[in-house]
């Protein structure tokens, strides 16, 4: 397809996002005639750039006659393929690609791409922070960061760091990783794969597509799923696993002396666990993940030993908000899925008071429960509908509270904690039912916390 992109005319975009806003804006410089299409209202900001720019633009509905004569559709991830406008199109043999694909054509950056159910953005950002340090021209893509498409249109880099999600894998092709990371495996979306784990992990698998010899595969080999798909995939790149313990195959692991190894072809070395800025054994995987990439692109072990050590956390994921009266208050709203809350639960030392729900995409709470049974003194519900979540818990913890709203459920935990608890907010669902997104509702919960004191 790559071969062919010389003979696009009419670029039409799927969704007014980040994503579809860059790529229209790269559609235009390299001359093509673009049509921005979104079912529902494009956000004021995005309407801004396109007026800017006189792209042309339809919101409230697609004009299907008019979409049909596309030579390419870039399609925003959040589309599933299964909506009636891409039936259409897909039916028609026109070819449906992703934003990060569609850039992908025009560069001949190196890509550093970086997938998995948890662990994503934090990864990306550290990865990114290690290369910055560096002093290599990379850019932030995916995810997080600004659209790569309108990167390369506008601002192109050397190297890019990008965060993709199974979503965004579904529609590359020609797209190659120079370095691939696959963090984990886990139940998600799940109603997106027809709640087949088979399909989901074949998504994520796609990060591998087109790599050669001269290229990376790192990966989680304790992880059951990944290290089961491992035995079937056809990828030529060099292999550079990571485990908590020493096996003959890691090219990172742990020592009973807290000290991270890192042994790859091109080099040997190490970083004591406690200096990592990094807390936690998820978050011990994310930092041998970084570790590694940054290895695999040549980068001095001074920099990457003084980088995994000065990096700060992420927003929305195990962020310290306060202490008020002696409760540690923890911001975890990201974990929008259960293996996301397995990993903060893991992390917490004091007794805790854990915040749950918002919109259930097939979560099956079972992984969480031994978890839940040693450190969780009392869970509160938050969601329009807590039935199921009610129902799994209420005989497992000492206390569950059922509530509606954040301000809501922060008085609840308030109500709860005792001096030396933790109130953590990690959902384990999606945020829809009640806000706009994940990060809408960590700042609502930091707001009303605040509020507390």
């Amino acid at each position: 397809m790559k071969s062919d992109i010389k003979d696009i005319k009419n670029l039409v975009i799927l969704g007014a996002g980040e994503s579809g806003v860059g790529a229209a804006i790269l559609g235009l410089a390299k001359g093509m005639d673009v049509l921005i299409s979104d079912f529902g209202s494009i956000p004021e900001k995005y309407l801004e750039v396109i007026r800017e720019r006189n792209i042309p633009y339809e919101q409230g509905g697609h004009s299907e006659e008019q979409i049909l004569k596309a030579d390419m559709v870039v399609k925003s991830p959040g589309i599933p393929p299964t909506a009636p406008i891409v039936r259409k199109i897909t039916e028609k043999g026109i070819p449906v690609v992703s934003e990060i694909e569609f850039a992908g054509y025009f560069t001949n950056a190196k890509m550093i791409c970086i997938t998995g159910s948890n662990g994503k953005t934090t990864t990306t950002l550290l990865i990114y922070h290690i290369l910055k340090k560096a002093g290599l021209d990379v850019g932030l893509a995916g995810n997080v960061g600004f659209s790569l498409a309108r990167q390369v249109a506008e601002d192109p880099h050397e190297y890019y760091v990008i965060e993709l999600s199974s979503f965004q894998l579904e529609n590359m092709f020609d797209f190659k990783a120079h370095v691939a990371v696959i963090l984990n495996v886990t139940p998600d979306h799940m109603d997106r794969y027809d709640h087949k784990m088979e399909l989901y992990t074949a998504a994520k698998f796609r990060i591998l597509q087109n790599q050669t010899p001269e290229d990376f595969f790192i990966y989680w080999m304790e992880d059951p799923i990944i290290a089961e798909q491992v035995k079937c995939v056809q990828s030529e790149a060099l292999r550079l696993p990571f485990s908590e313990h020493r096996s003959e195959e890691s090219a990172a692991w742990l020592d009973d002396s807290g000290i991270v190894h890192f042994e790859t072809p091109r080099d040997v070395w190490e970083i004591p666990r406690d200096r990592l800025s990094l807390t936690g054994l998820h978050n011990l995987y994310n930092s041998m993940a970084a570790g590694l990439s940054a290895s695999a692109l040549d980068i001095r072990n001074d920099v990457i030993r003084d980088a995994l050590a000065d990096f700060e956390a992420v927003e929305h994921r195990l962020e310290f908000v306060k202490e008020i009266d002696g409760v540690t208050y923890i911001n975890d709203s990201k974990a929008t899925n259960v293996n996301s809350t397995w990993y903060a639960l893991e992390s917490m030392t004091r007794p805790t008071i854990l915040i749950l729900g918002g919109k259930d995409k097939g979560n099956d709470y079972s992984e969480i429960l031994p978890l839940v049974k040693e450190k969780v003194k009392a869970i509160v519900c938050m969601g329009v509908d807590n039935t199921k979540l009610l129902d799994f818990f209420s005989a497992e913890v000492p206390e569950i509270r059922d509530t509606h709203s954040i301000e809501e459920a922060v008085r609840a935990c308030a109500q709860l904690a005792a001096e030396g608890d933790a109130v953590l907010l990690s959902p384990c669902c999606a945020s829809f039912d009640l806000f706009k997104s994940y990060e809408h509702r960590g700042q609502l919960f930091k707001e009303c916390v605040s509020a507390l004191s």
